[in-house]
């Protein structure tokens, strides 16, 4: 909702100057300019981007419009691994066979229905815990096993948000190329009424700005904005990671749920007290 607020705040500055100066907002009408550049920058990601980048892309852009990991979804997931760990407590590590293998059966996971649906997150946790569960990985190891998956999955979820970035820096070039295509159209004019040559040069300039307007105010944002949404991605599965280390090193669950929430931000970060009684709360289910 914030890339929606942004947008509109955009907007209105922009016309807003504009008709401050005594601009006529119609005057920047021009479809035909859109076209062109919309046109053609969409043309130039289809041949620059494999398919499957695409629709990642469409996948982050739509999921831009739901929320963020807040406090809350860490506090989650650091209770959900709290649960998982006194299982094994319990049970042993067979106990959480059926819950690894069979996730969206387990009453654990589908008390956390924002992690369950978190793919990525869940195929993670689970195959590292199927890892764990053989016994043949050394903690060392294990952390190395996690780090090339982490930094998989980062990597490819960075392939969209720089194709869109390198849609932006394309964006003023083809204002430029809607501004020549329509000098063409007034010097093939030159001899007309000057109302409307200046008409045609204004329809030009307008290519240039809608370029630049796109690039800087809409489009390079929106990149970044994806960007920081793959970053939180990529805390929320170091946490998970940090937690199954020290849960693989052998220390309680306790302790490997606080070596997970030491590893987020500050503004993310559950407190120490509100962690140990949500803790305290999943004991007595």
């Amino acid at each position: 909702m914030l890339a929606i607020l942004g947008a509109i705040i955009v907007i209105g500055s922009v016309l807003g100057g504009f008709m401050w100066h005594g601009g006529q907002p119609m005057a920047l009408n021009q479809p035909n300019e859109v076209l062109i550049i919309g046109g053609a920058a969409l043309g130039a990601l289809i041949i620059a981007t494999p398919t499957a980048v695409l629709k990642g892309l469409i996948n982050q852009l739509t999921g831009l419009f739901g929320g963020g990991f807040a406090k809350k979804d860490y506090l989650d997931v650091l209770v959900m691994m709290f649960e998982v760990f006194n299982v094994a407590r319990r049970d042993g590590l067979v106990g959480l066979e059926n819950h690894v293998e069979h996730p969206d059966e387990s009453e654990i996971f589908q008390r956390y229905p924002k992690f369950l649906k978190n793919h990525a997150a869940m195929a993670f946790f689970a195959d590292t815990m199927r890892v764990i569960i053989s016994g043949a990985v050394q903690p060392h190891d294990l952390e190395d096993l996690m780090d090339s998956d982490i930094e998989a999955m980062h990597e490819a979820e960075m392939e969209p948000p720089t194709a869109l970035n390198t849609t932006a820096d394309s964006l003023p070039g083809l204002g430029i190329v809607a501004a020549v295509l329509g000098i063409v159209i007034t010097m093939a004019k030159i001899d007309g009424p000057p109302a409307e040559i200046g008409n045609s040069v204004a329809s030009a300039l307008v290519g240039t700005f809608l370029g630049i307007l796109s690039c800087y105010g809409f489009v390079g944002p929106l990149a970044v904005s994806l960007k920081h949404r793959v970053n939180e991605n990529r805390q929320y599965i170091t946490c998970i990671k940090h937690g199954l280390l020290a849960f693989n090193k052998g220390v309680a669950g306790v302790i490997a749920v606080e070596f997970a929430r030491r590893s987020l931000f500050e503004i993310v970060r559950p407190g120490f007290l509100e962690l140990e009684a949500a803790c305290n709360e999943a004991k007595r289910r």
